[in-house]
């Protein structure tokens, strides 16, 4: 249970900071890459002080662990992803932004199935599907 309480925290956190993201950049008339160069560092300040204590790890993970932090984290979720994320956020409403860019996990899940070699059931395709088919009832116009 306690993995699905931090989930449902996460989605609580970034859907409220979403809208909160939307209405600064609106506000002050900000491009997106300020907007997302503020949220990274702030994000990096206190991301820092919450991990210090684990920072000896990074000796023991080994070059291809770090890599693929950095090319996911760093390079793809964290500056494209979220480049991305914030462009959408300036030009489009909340209401069709936000259910498409949240489609997310379906990535990861079929990254897992193609690449990784997961087993996908026949419960989660069904749940894919139904998450596609809603968003694209939420998000369009």
């Amino acid at each position: 249970m306690r993995f699905q309480l931090f989930a449902l925290l996460t989605a609580a956190a970034w859907g409220i900071g979403g809208y909160l993201e939307k209405k600064g950049l609106m506000l002050g008339d900000l491009p997106p890459h300020v907007g997302i160069t503020i949220r990274t560092a702030v994000a990096l300040v206190i991301l820092a002080l919450a991990s210090a204590p684990q920072w000896r790890s990074l000796l023991d993970a080994g070059p291809k662990a770090l890599l693929h932090v950095v090319l996911g984290g760093g390079v793809l979720a964290g500056a494209v992803g979220m480049l991305c994320f914030y462009v959408a956020l300036k030009g489009g409403s909340l209401g069709q932004v936000m259910p498409i860019a949240f489609t997310s996990p379906l990535f990861g899940v079929l990254m897992a199935v193609i690449i990784g070699g997961t087993p996908l059931q026949p419960r989660q395709l069904i749940g894919m599907v139904l998450t596609v088919g809603g968003i694209t009832l939420v998000s369009s116009a």
